[in-house]
């Protein structure tokens, strides 16, 4: 019997829509570890990388269902926006968990690395983050960074996967150059990797000479080319500004206009499916954007409430808005370089290329191309020779069909 101490737990963990999951559903690496796996953690002392994401296919949370497993979980450590997920700060303090009383130590803030201080009540650690599908989306680096001080103390890593909510098959963007490695892009993959997070540690384990004993229970049910809306698992917002499959699918494309003067949408209930700004006109653009593969655009109005990006917080913005009609051939990337080519020859003045454009686009070439008046289609053939050299690499590192 479950303690009421750990049911409340789970309650403020996470909301989940639909109680009864598919007959079908996938069943994250959570529960496979602890029905199928249980030995990896048996008698040892456990810490936990997880936030509200954190769930099993029934919907409990995590931390319940190891403490309910009889595992000896010490220690909880958070991502950014938080172990609820919620927070917005450029720096998430440790906290204590009210349900169990365990230290929730933050890896988003003043230390991105957990400490040897950090780690000294544990023998083994967990992480169990679901990514959205797309290199700059920060989970993976957390994972990077534990694996690196777990690395140091010869401590074992066991990612707990989740599937990829935007399928597995598809590859797109360009790679990224290591000159430009930051905490929004370590791995030199292309921005729609088309991997999950235990997939990319194993590659990033290689790739940058971590060296730690990386251990992956899988997803069970997950194959690539399933979706998110076919795992039978509840979405739950991965980040504030996440708020569903429609968002996540334009995401690789669309983060990129955050090293721009243009709204993304935070503030708003469709944050990543919409560019807005107050020089805007969308009129202007939106005969440029016909017969683009998989999408639609059209025009809106937003208002960002509060937005985190801090970008026209209360003003009503001339937005353009897209919708996706064909997730299989829709390349967000490719499309977000269309636009972004739109934009420079009819608002070239207004449009303003930010320093964070570099780092979200893993080298300068996309600020430089911006510069020029080279088509769009151009620029995006230059990336299919580095793409065709990093899926023999990709093939190493997957688990699934």
């Amino acid at each position: 019997m479950r303690s009421p101490r750990l049911g409340i737990l789970s309650l403020l963990l996470v909301c989940c829509t639909n109680s009864y999951p598919a007959h079908d559903a996938v069943r994250p690496g959570i529960d496979v570890l602890v029905t199928d796996s249980a030995h990896l953690v048996e008698g040892r002392r456990v810490g936990l990388v997880t936030n509200q994401t954190g769930v099993g296919l029934d919907c409990i949370g995590d931390v319940e269902i190891l403490l309910g497993s009889g595992v000896e979980l010490t220690a909880i450590f958070s991502p950014e926006h938080g172990f609820r997920g919620v927070s917005n700060e450029a720096n998430v303090e440790h906290s204590t968990d009210s349900a169990t009383g365990l230290p929730i130590f933050s890896l988003y803030g003043d230390h991105l690395e957990p400490t040897p201080e950090m780690l000294s009540s544990i023998d083994v650690i967990l992480v169990d983050l679901q990514d959205i599908g797309a290199r700059t989306y920060t989970y993976i680096s957390t994972a990077l960074y534990v694996m690196r001080a777990a690395a140091g103390i010869g401590m074992q890593v066991i990612i707990l996967d989740r599937p990829n909510p935007i399928g597995g098959e598809l590859v797109q963007g360009p790679m990224l150059d290591q000159a430009f490695s930051s905490y929004v892009g370590m791995l030199s993959v292309p921005i729609r990797h088309g991997m999950t997070l235990g997939e990319l540690a194993l590659l990033g384990n290689d790739q940058l000479e971590i060296g730690a004993d990386v251990v992956v229970i899988p997803a069970d049910g997950w194959s690539r080319e399933l979706w998110f809306d076919g795992t039978g698992l509840p979405w739950i917002k991965p980040s504030p500004n996440m708020p569903d499959l429609e968002s996540a699918t334009h995401y690789p494309g669309f983060v990129l206009y955050e090293g721009t003067n243009l709204s993304v949408g935070r503030g708003t209930p469709i944050a990543f499916q919409v560019l807005g700004a107050p020089w805007l006109d969308p009129s202007v653009i939106l005969p440029l954007l016909d017969n683009e593969p998989g999408v639609e655009a059209s025009d809106t109005t937003i208002t960002p409430i509060t937005p985190a990006d801090r970008k026209y917080g209360g003003e009503m913005l001339p937005a353009l808005k897209f919708r996706v009609t064909d997730s299989g051939s829709y390349d967000p990337v490719r499309f977000a370089m269309r636009v972004f080519a739109a934009l420079r020859d009819t608002h070239g003045e207004s449009l303003e290329i930010r320093p964070g454009l570099d780092r979200l686009a893993g080298s300068d070439s996309m600020r430089n191309w911006l510069d020029t008046e080279v088509a769009w289609e151009t620029f995006v053939s230059e990336w299919e020779s580095d793409l065709e050299e990093f899926l023999p690499l990709r093939q190493r590192y997957l688990l699934y069909r």
